[in-house]
């Protein structure tokens, strides 16, 4: 159902804050300026075998004024919503800009900071899809129900320990900038997580088992009934484990693999979402992720895997965790091509890169996580796409004489330019003869990227198709955390080399 911007955020004095600091800005000359102000409250509740383990419920809220002035930027924040606060802050940005000036200037390099143009978007509003604000549901409802879930694994046997987590987020801004754009955004987000864990009494071995449900832009219906069935997986998850603790190592070798949604989002996350953003490309962003093998000079040419393979970058997925109404540059969210059959024809940009590189207009990957930080690139909802009449994972199973299907995320590795990399996962199960013949233990695949998307020989159909992500891609010093969902099919892969994690780990 959709909803209006929360009352209490739109009583704020959001456009006569924005007014003073804008026109102080304008005065003492910024060839650019905007204003953000924001509310942001988290909430998170955890569970240690069905009985409370912690709490906390924070509320960031104030505003920042970044400004372009000679060239240089400028960026200061402040949390006191007087009037006169707020030009006091726009004019620290400004002194900001101008010793920035003088650094670089000193360092010997005439780079400016130009903005790529973008339409002006007045008095605009947007609200994210969601149906019932998880901040609107008393404490003791969200305890229960993860208790009674808790309580369900518990009484199953072989489950020894159960934690259970549930995070929740609504984010409310407004953005002015001196071109006249202004925006008022509200946006619902959660991610509800169960891990069984089973523990041999003999030998003291010990295994767990995630839920793979993924964090959604969704509300408090998410957990009752809407986008997941919770009851199939809850039921499922004991007699995994229980499978899961007797199956046998896998043997180190190459596989075909069917990758199921659950693990092949990260798989997208780490070697095409963080190896797609400029300014990694370009070398301007190295923190957390590293640069990217993915150059710049490539863009048209890189094979970056087979001619099944299509990625977009996308702003406007509903229940995305990465999808906005505008970015914090006041650009309108978009969705574009980042990988088309194959080849590297796209980057996430922001104003500044996509005018840097004359690309034209950003496609709206700005966000800052917090009112006291400057807005950065950050990923969009890179997601791969499905083939309009692909086959069902069965199906796709069903092609495979030997081979692994692999279900959930675990632990992952890439190294700093996103090329050389590793990933484990919640289930492994051995495939023969286009069957599932039982699970398997200590398996993880290895590849390079190119390597291993340029082995994709089939994706799935739309009804295979699932929206995962994460709550916390980090990004940027001082560091920034940020939302951001990867929707994928099931898809092939030929020939994968299969590692045995325990083997790796005793050499």
């Amino acid at each position: 159902m959709p909803h209006d911007i929360d009352q209490t955020f739109t009583a704020l004095p959001l456009r006569a804050l924005a007014d003073a600091a804008l026109a102080r800005a304008r005065a003492l000359g910024a060839e650019h300026a905007d204003f953000r102000l924001e509310r942001v409250r988290s909430a998170a509740w955890r569970l240690r075998d069905a009985k409370p383990a912690g709490s906390s419920d924070t509320t960031d809220l104030g505003y920042a004024v970044r400004v372009v002035h000679g060239g240089a930027w400028g960026f200061a924040s402040g949390v006191d919503l007087t009037m006169d606060a707020a030009a006091r802050v726009a004019g620290q940005a400004v002194a900001m800009a101008k010793l920035s000036a003088k650094v670089i200037a000193a360092a010997g390099s005439d780079e400016r900071v130009e903005l790529a143009d973008e339409p002006v978007h007045a008095e605009k509003t947007w609200v994210s899809s969601y149906g019932i604000d998880p901040f609107t549901v008393p404490d003791e409802e969200k305890t229960a129900l993860l208790a009674e879930w808790s309580d369900r694994l518990l009484r199953a046997d072989g489950v020894a320990h159960v934690d259970a987590s549930l995070l929740t987020v609504h984010e409310n801004k407004f953005y002015a900038d001196t071109a006249g754009t202004v925006t008022t955004q509200q946006r619902v987000r959660l991610h509800p997580q169960l891990t069984a864990v089973a523990v041999d009494g003999t030998s003291g071995e010990f295994d767990s088992m995630r839920t793979i449900a993924p964090p959604a832009g969704r509300g408090w219906e998410y957990l009752t009934g809407t986008g997941w069935d919770w009851d199939s997986e809850l039921e499922q998850i004991p007699v995994l484990l229980a499978e899961k603790m007797r199956a046998p190592s896998v043997e180190a070798g190459r596989y075909d693999l069917v990758v199921d949604p659950s693990n092949l989002w990260l798989t997208i996350h780490e070697s095409i979402g963080h190896a797609t953003e400029l300014d990694r490309a370009l070398g301007y962003e190295a923190a957390y992720a590293g640069t990217s093998f993915a150059t710049f000079d490539q863009l048209g040419k890189l094979a970056y895997g087979s001619s099944v393979m299509n990625v977009t970058g996308d702003r406007t997925a509903e229940h995305g965790l990465a999808t906005i109404g505008y970015d914090d540059e006041g650009v309108e969210a978009q969705s574009w091509d980042l990988v088309k059959d194959g080849t590297l024809v796209g980057y996430q940009l922001d104003r500044r890169i996509a005018k840097l590189t004359g690309l034209g207009r950003s496609n709206g990957c700005a966000y800052a996580d917090s009112p006291a930080h400057v807005p950065v690139q950050r990923m969009a909802n890179v997601s791969l796409r499905p083939d309009p009449g692909g086959l069902s994972t069965e199906d796709l199973i069903g092609g495979v004489e030997r081979g692994i299907y692999v279900v959930g995320d675990r632990s992952w590795s890439i190294d700093m330019q996103r090329y050389n990399f590793q990933f484990t996962g919640q289930r492994f199960f051995r495939i023969e003869n286009g069957r599932l013949a039982g699970q398997l233990r200590d398996v993880a695949y290895q590849a390079t990227t190119t390597e291993f998307w340029g082995s994709m020989e089939q994706v799935g159909g739309p009804q295979t198709y699932v929206l995962g992500g994460a709550f916390n891609c980090g990004k940027a010093q001082p560091g920034q955390v940020a939302s951001v969902s990867h929707g994928c099919p099931s898809a092939l892969f030929r020939g994968v080399s299969i590692l045995n994690t325990t083997q790796e780990a005793g050499r």
